[in-house]
């Protein structure tokens, strides 16, 4: 190969492989400024005053109320109760109990995240007790998402000990009016001896790690232009010198 040719192959790949990693390193950076934004916004929501059952129950399809507090009042559907399998709070294997919640005064009813039970290995179909009072409760939580999903085959079923739920399929099923979010329960409330545990992950942007990843591909960037200008100037030029 003549030495022109080799030179402009050589510029070229260089060329390509400094777009591609500012590419990824800038990528990077959105992510975390996406991540930070994402913290940044719950933590304004969360210093919101909660939401009372009228303002909870006329939220939209897609409300704008994710991550804010809310103080609920009404009565557990307890015939409905769902317990999602293989989630874990404190590195511990259990159950998400799910119960629908009737909002006092409202047609709407919530599905709450109530919190998390440990499951019998020894008898896997044995369900873990839960309290639900029979009257009105108050519970206060956060507004979140549906429960997330795990990997599963397809079949959602419909005992109570299920692997995912689907609202909408769920709402068919029981015939209650779901709202399309759910409600995280922070505080025991009026179930204060419901024998569950609440201690819910907290959310972190996690955007440190962005940041790492984009000063490594910066940094490679920056390798791929030293070693391309020392082996194609640099040598050439300290050669010169010497002779």
């Amino acid at each position: 190969m003549n030495r022109p040719l080799k030179f402009w192959l050589v510029s070229l790949a260089a060329a390509l492989s400094v777009i591609a990693t500012l590419s990824l390193g800038h990528w990077q950076l959105k992510r975390a400024w996406a991540k930070e934004g994402l913290a940044a916004a719950i933590e304004a929501q969360g210093a919101l005053a909660p939401l009372d059952n009228p303002a909870f129950a006329n939220q939209g399809s897609l409300p704008a109320n994710l991550h804010r507090k809310a103080r609920l009042t009404g009565t557990w559907a307890a015939a409905h109760t769902v317990f999602l399998d293989n989630r874990q709070m404190d590195a511990k294997p259990g159950f998400y109990v799910l119960t629908p919640l009737r909002l006092q005064d409202s047609a709407a009813v919530v599905l709450v995240q109530r919190g998390w039970a440990p499951r019998n290995f020894q008898d896997r179909s044995q369900l873990p007790p839960v309290a639900a009072g029979s009257g009105l409760v108050q519970i206060e939580g956060r507004v979140e998402a549906p429960p997330s999903r795990l990997f599963d085959l397809g079949n959602e079923g419909q005992g109570p000990i299920r692997q995912n739920l689907d609202m909408t399929a769920f709402a068919r099923e029981t015939g209650l009016a779901l709202l399309p979010v759910s409600l995280v329960q922070t505080a025991a409330g009026d179930a204060a001896n419901d024998g569950l545990l609440r201690n819910w992950p907290v959310p972190i942007s996690g955007a440190g790690k962005n940041y790492g990843y984009a000063f490594q591909w910066f940094a490679l960037s920056a390798l791929i232009v030293a070693l391309y200008g020392w082996f194609q100037f640099g040598k050439k030029y300290v050669a010169q010198r010497k002779s």
